[in-house]
Formats: C-alpha cells, structure tokens, sequence
C-alpha cells in the first residue's frame, strides 16, 4: 500500500485486539489486490451510553489505481453478530475482498458474460425421440432436445407454447439451449 492505512474510531474505545484485527485484514486485502494504493477504515461503536445490544458499523474505502473504489458500508441493523467490533470488522474486510476479487477477475478478462436469451414459438415436439424444434422471432427453426429445457419442463411442451432459449451453433446447425417455458400459449 502506497499510504498509511487510515483508522477512524467513532463512540468506541478501540481495544488493542480490534487494532491488530485491522492491521492483519489490511495485510490480507494486499494478496488479493497487490495495487491498492490507500485504505480508510472507520469504525462506529453503538450510539449513546450503550454498552450491550448495540450494533457497530464499518465502513471501509480502498483506492486502487485504474478502477472505481472499492466502498463498503456495514450497517446490519439486523445482524445481531455486530455487537462484537471484530465480527463487524472481519465481515466487512470480507466484503471488501469479494469486490477486488471481482475487479481483479474482470481486469483480466474472466467475468463470465451470459448469452442474450431470444424468444421463439414451439412448432414441433417429438415425444418418443425426445427433441422438437422452435420457431425464433425471424422464422428460423432451431432444434431442442429435451436436456436443454429446464425444470424437466420437456414433457409439458406443446406446439404453441412461447419460450424463451439461448441459440448455440450446434453440430448440425442452430440449436437451442437452456428453454424456458414462459407459461404463454398461442395456436399454431
């Protein structure tokens, strides 16, 4: 880290284990996102007098050069596990390592892009030989086998139906994959 990780403390009296929990999330943060450049920690103890019952708040803001900050703001007023500073830190420093994991994993090229699902009409069903065929928004006819259509929806297909699929190029041209059943039906 280029800079000095910055701690800020509001209505809390840090212990010094707090403080080494800090430090050693900080250190962990650098193995996955080697060129963050700063790191601005805030934690916020239980408002008021309150010593039990009270949640604690994290907030962390990482610089990396390149990209967007990485921003995360712990404030769980449903999870009673913050009432304990260290559950609040360790949870949010993970949350902050999945964000630069997926930074990390999309600077390189390795986000998964899903396909665009098309829309197309059932023309034909061949119970006994398990496949049928579509008919897509451009008339073309796209071949379905019954692995293709979710949820074990192939037996409940009837020419008419309306589905929604993503088309691959199969070995004897178009094909579909992963249909879905939208539960609309038109006459054939």
């Amino acid at each position: 880290m280029q800079t000095p990780v910055e701690i800020a403390f509001r209505h809390y009296q840090p212990s010094d284990e707090v403080r080494t929990e800090i430090a050693a999330q900080t250190r962990r943060l650098e193995k996955f996102g080697p060129d963050i450049t700063s790191c601005h920690v805030v934690v916020t103890g239980p408002e008021g007098r309150r010593r039990n019952g009270g949640l604690f708040q994290v907030e962390l803001r990482i610089a990396m050069p390149s990209r967007k900050d990485v921003i995360v703001d712990r404030r769980h007023g449903d999870a009673p596990e913050h009432e304990h500073a260290l559950a609040a830190v360790r949870q949010a420093f993970d949350a902050a390592r999945r964000q630069i994991e997926d930074a990390e994993r999309e600077l390189r090229g390795e986000v998964k892009v899903h396909a665009p699902e098309d829309r197309g009409r059932v023309t034909k069903v061949i119970a006994g030989a398990d496949y049928g065929f579509i008919e897509t928004a451009d008339g073309r006819e796209v071949y379905v086998h019954r692995n293709a259509v979710l949820d074990g929806a192939f037996d409940r297909l009837k020419v008419g139906d309306e589905v929604r699929f993503v088309e691959e190029e199969g070995v004897k041209g178009p094909q579909a994959s992963t249909v879905r059943f939208t539960g609309r039906r038109r006459s054939a």
